[in-house]
């Protein structure tokens, strides 16, 4: 890793900071830093000669520094040597374990987002779940180091988590396998059938987003791709560089991407829009939701701003703040917030994180009704939230994240639903009984062929039957008033389950789309932005 790289991160490893950048900051901020670093050197001093025990000094060092902080923002963090190298994995690599990205807040394991093909994904884990149990053990009160030990794991293994959900009464049990946690940016791609619609999903922005966003879109375009769905949905951010790479493939030369201020002069940036942009003119459609964070902002917010495209679904986060990390002498790092980072028509969509408990659940994020026009003009917004104006004319918000052109709520499941699908009965069946039996026969009738398998597939009452059997087993009481109101996702969930077992992500994505009501949503608006984007 470079000495010094510009990042824009979400809150998911947010560990600290170091005592050695404390007396480099003396070479910026004048001798009361040195005053302060020598009171706490006196301090520290009196503790290991003083104090009726033996005093750990790293440990009373980098709780010291944790403390301090809790004063800035929740993104300037630092990294333990022996933490480096999950940092590393996590953007550059693969890991095993439950797929999840979280922050300690209030002594409490917090999920920011769930990986995206992961095991805890797959089982209905959400942003802002709090896991307070693992394995029956309380997990309150577990260091940032101390929860990868308990979550990671060899492949197929298992570990159970209790999760307090918000609106839940009762805690939720999730029984996970361990699994391999692919970190591949591009999650899904593939055209949807009878279009020329492609359809990209991005994870994150990692060192190799960039170029495996132009790998799939090349691909898409040798199967007649003329217009595109970015889904950005859930995906928490990463490098800027990558985000303003992906914008400037859309965005004709000359324009603002995103901009940078900073207290120091020598940390503003301005990206400008080159030219040859290979998607110039290709109308689009960007999904986003509250997991949508940083770097999706920066891409969703400048192609909206420009008026280069749609943006469908629920407001963002709402990050604003671009980090530098910086490598320490004894292999720890520091991610410091350096700068706030603007969109093309100056909105700084960084949300107040006075109270980094509401600030982690989404609120002050702006909530729109139903589908909102894209004037805008009928919104019902908080009066004190600064106005912008797209290159058209359109009012778009700052202060609480990027604000959809149409917002689409996504659909939500009943409780009996939920308990299926976090008790691992959706997945157990179709891996260990169904698959089991017919993998080979399916593989036979449908080889590569997504499409035919869409079309063809169907969730029959045997499998109702099976799933049943299991749940009973598991000590899951069947309600059948309930599964009639869900039947449509529980079977969708169980097509999904095979699809992704015979074509991975792809297959299952796939198969959702029918019920996905975002995604629907933004295939009906392609020709609307066209004409925004004066592509018609």
């Amino acid at each position: 890793m470079r000495r010094r790289l510009s990042i824009i991160f979400v809150p998911a490893l947010l560990l600290g900071i170091a005592i050695g950048s404390i007396v480099t900051s003396r070479l910026v901020s004048g001798d009361t830093v040195y005053d302060q670093v020598e009171k706490f050197s006196t301090i520290l001093n009196m503790a290991v000669k003083n104090y009726v025990e033996e005093v750990d000094t790293q440990k009373l060092t980098e709780a010291a520094i944790k403390g301090m902080l809790a004063e800035l923002d929740p993104h300037s963090v630092y990294i333990p040597p022996k933490e480096m190298k999950r940092v590393e994995e996590d953007f550059r690599g693969s890991f095993e374990g439950i797929g999840v990205e979280f922050d300690i807040i209030n002594d409490t394991i917090t999920i920011v987002s769930p990986i995206a093909g992961g095991p805890s994904e797959k089982l209905g884990i959400l942003p802002g779940d709090k896991i307070v149990k693992i394995d029956g053990e309380n997990a309150v009160g577990l260091s940032r180091e101390d929860v990868p030990k308990k979550l990671r794991g060899p492949k197929g293994t298992i570990v159970t988590v209790s999760i307090k959900r918000e609106g839940e009464p009762k805690l939720l049990e999730f029984v996970i396998t361990r699994d391999r946690i692919p970190l591949y940016s591009v999650s899904a791609s593939y055209m949807i059938p009878g279009t020329d619609i492609g359809y990209v999903s991005l994870n994150r922005f990692a060192a190799t987003t960039y170029r495996e966003f132009m790998d799939a879109v090349a691909k898409l375009r040798q199967q007649g791709m003329k217009r595109l769905i970015l889904d950005l949905r859930n995906n928490p951010g990463g490098y800027m560089d990558q985000a303003r790479l992906i914008a400037d493939e859309f965005i004709p030369a000359g324009y603002k991407i995103v901009y940078t201020k900073a207290r120091r002069p020598e940390f503003e940036e301005v990206y400008t829009s080159t030219s040859g942009g290979t998607l110039e003119k290709t109308p689009v459609v960007v999904l986003i939701n509250g997991g949508s964070a940083s770097a999706s902002e920066i891409v969703s917010g400048a192609l909206q701003d420009l008026d280069r495209g749609l943006v469908v679904g629920e407001t963002s986060f709402g990050k604003g703040l671009v980090q530098r990390q910086y490598e320490l002498g004894d292999g720890s790092g520091l991610r410091l917030t350096i700068a706030r980072y603007y969109t093309p028509s100056g909105r700084l969509i960084q949300r107040p994180y006075k109270d980094k408990d509401k600030y982690y659940r989404g609120e002050g994020r702006i909530e729109l009704d139903e589908e909102e026009n894209v004037t805008h003009e009928a919104e019902k917004v908080d009066s004190t939230r600064p106005v912008f104006k797209t290159l058209s004319g359109r009012k778009v918000y700052g202060g609480g994240g990027i604000t959809p052109d149409y917002f689409v709520k996504s659909d939500t499941i009943n409780s009996f639903s939920r308990q299926l699908r976090s008790r691992g009965v959706f997945f157990e069946y179709v891996t260990n009984e169904y698959l089991k039996v017919h993998s080979a026969a399916l593989h036979q009738r449908y080889g590569d062929d997504l499409y035919r398998f869409v079309q063809e597939f169907t969730v029959g009452d045997d499998m109702i039957a099976g799933v049943k059997a299991l749940a009973t087993k598991k000590g899951i009481e069947w309600n059948e008033e309930l599964f009639r109101k869900d039947e449509e996702f529980i079977r969708t969930e169980l097509k999904a389950r095979v699809a992704y077992g015979l074509f991975g992500s792809n297959g299952s994505s796939l198969v959702y789309m029918p019920i996905d009501r975002q995604l629907k949503k933004a295939v009906e608006l392609l020709p609307e932005a066209a004409r925004i984007a004066r592509l018609n």
